[in-house]
């Protein structure tokens, strides 16, 4: 099949806004001719094709047609796959896809890839429990000890007379099983460990978070670092917007600029700051609020002074790919630029003082509440350390956007979490800190403390964009905050019972729960059933609903 040199020559000059009879003049032929060339009815090649390239400014390659006739073959292939067969998508479909948006194309067929990958471990995974002795004898012991604890406390619960020795009996059966069962479970945990390690393959993104996790989301690099870093802008004067400017300026001569109003750049609006490096300055949208300006201006300090110690951190092997890459240099520039703003033993102290009041260190330092809670998190020197954090933020839509774990606590990887959670309630108190007490079905307690921001300021034709952000400590650590005023500590009953999200969670009497527990054997956490109850099994037993 003709790859689509035509009709990607006719995008290219409409998008240059020549005329067709202008640009057939401009490469010497006719209209007539190049309207058969741009509806794909006639080859093109040689001279005339590079006389096209050099006249739309762009590389021969692009307008040669290699390139895109894989991407039509990869689409084609995408398009032939038995779960898309209904809709009736062929070679032509592919084609003009291509042809007139090729990044689409790429995307979708990249998509796709990744669904195949997933789908491939998937099926080796089932396999893989369906024929591997040890998960099938792995999960045998774990039932049968499972049925044995039941038995036993089900024994102790209904026989209310059994003699004292035969209780301890029951007593000791009970712990002999549950030490057993932590044990198998334990070894099947660590198995699964064992083949993701093995089969390693996740999104840029996850790379990132994994870094930073397994590094404790503590860079002692970066900190040291960054004490000498803020020692140079203070040299400019107190530390702030103000001195870190003229630090640019003197070192390496960055100017700043801000707008009285929206900057764009051909009809496409920029974001709140951008470092212009043709010009060497750093522009900040009107909007952009006077804590954001601070720490991105701390940032590109950063970046600029510390390229190489930014450089070796981001050169890991758990790092696979460029966009991994970037992404943890973007993160580490970051965590510096924190560092900088919010230097860790005088930030510590007067944490600790004002017993981790968010919005006052907030304002003592001007910072947002993201970035002093973000800061919170890294305080683990094994020297000097504040209370054990994690972080969460959430989007409008309730879409977890950013985690870094607290062992022990429950976090979905992805997706929306348990609706009960704090940093959902923000979003209905928009600027006002969200506190609560909560239980998870384990028995396990925390702290939550949410607030819900908008990062920059609307003007008043513009919707403000809130986010909302959470940290949560266990509950023995609530009475050294100002949040754990009030709360009732000691008892659990009345706290918030919540689980990570609906469908990791096995609370049978939540009237919140939206989806139903994936691991679910019974019909305790069905949601949306018809009002008159029917079975829907497959097989034999259907004929009997």
């Amino acid at each position: 099949m003709r790859s689509p040199i035509g009709l990607k020559i006719r995008n290219l000059r409409k998008s240059l806004d020549f005329s067709q009879s202008g640009f057939a003049k401009q490469v010497g032929i006719s209209p007539s001719y190049l309207n058969l060339i741009e509806a794909n009815k006639r080859d093109v090649g040689g001279t005339l094709l590079q006389r096209i390239a050099a006249n739309l400014n762009v590389e021969l390659d692009l307008l040669t047609g290699d390139r895109e006739q894989r991407l039509i073959n990869d689409v084609e292939e995408l398009f032939a796959d038995p779960l898309l067969e209904s809709l009736n998508l062929g070679p032509e479909d592919a084609r003009n896809l291509v042809a007139t948006n090729p990044d689409a194309a790429m995307a979708l067929y990249k998509i796709y890839r990744g669904f195949l990958d997933a789908r491939a471990q998937a099926v080796a995974m089932s396999n893989r429990l369906q024929s591997d002795p040890l998960f099938s004898e792995l999960l045998h012991q774990m039932l049968s000890q499972i049925t044995a604890v039941r038995s036993a406390a089900e024994i102790l619960e209904d026989v209310p007379d059994l003699e004292a020795e035969q209780r301890q009996r029951f007593h000791n059966s009970v712990s002999r099983e549950a030490r057993a069962l932590s044990d198998v479970a334990q070894t099947l945990i660590g198995e699964f460990e064992r083949e993701t390690v093995a089969h390693h393959s996740v999104t840029p993104m996850r790379e990132v978070d994994d870094l930073i996790i397994d590094e404790q989301n503590f860079f002692p690099d970066l900190e040291a670092t960054s004490e000498s870093l803020r020692n140079e802008v203070l040299q400019f004067g107190g530390f702030g917007e103000v001195s870190l400017e003229r630090a640019l300026l003197q070192k390496f001569s960055v100017k700043v600029e801000r707008a009285a109003e929206q900057w764009n750049q051909e009809g496409a609006v920029l974001g709140q700051f951008w470092f212009d490096q043709t010009q060497n300055t750093m522009r900040f949208q009107g909007n952009c609020t006077m804590s954001t300006r601070q720490f991105q201006l701390a940032r590109l300090y950063g970046e600029l002074s510390a390229e190489e110690t930014l450089s070796k951190l981001t050169n890991d092997r758990r790092l696979t790919s460029h966009n991994s890459r970037r992404l943890v240099y973007r993160a580490l520039g970051s965590y510096l630029a924190g560092a900088i703003c919010l230097p860790y033993a005088q930030f510590l102290a007067d944490a600790q003082q004002s017993r981790y009041d968010i919005d006052f260190l907030a304002q003592k330092y001007t910072a947002s509440f993201e970035q002093v809670a973000h800061r919170l998190v890294t305080l683990k020197a094994p020297e000097n350390k504040g209370i054990p954090f994690g972080f969460l933020r959430s989007d409008p839509a309730g879409r977890l956007t950013k985690q870094f774990p607290l062992p022990g606590l429950q976090l979905p990887n992805a997706g929306h979490a348990c609706p009960k959670w704090a940093i959902y309630g923000a979003f209905r108190r928009p600027n006002e800190v969200v506190r609560q007490g909560v239980t998870y079905p384990d028995g396990s307690r925390y702290l939550f403390i949410a607030k819900s921001s908008s990062k920059r300021a609307a003007a008043y034709a513009q919707v403000p964009f809130y986010t909302s952000v959470m940290l949560a400590c266990d509950i023995l650590h609530a009475d050294k905050t100002v949040y754990g005023e009030g709360l009732a500590l000691g008892n659990a009953e009345l706290d918030v019972p919540v689980g990570p999200t609906c469908h990791m969670c096995i609370r049978r009497d939540c009237e919140m729960r939206q989806e139903e527990l994936l691991a679910s054997v019974d019909s305790a956490h069905e949601v949306r059933t018809p009002l008159v109850a029917r079975k829907f099994d497959i097989g034999d037993d259907a004929e009997m609903s």
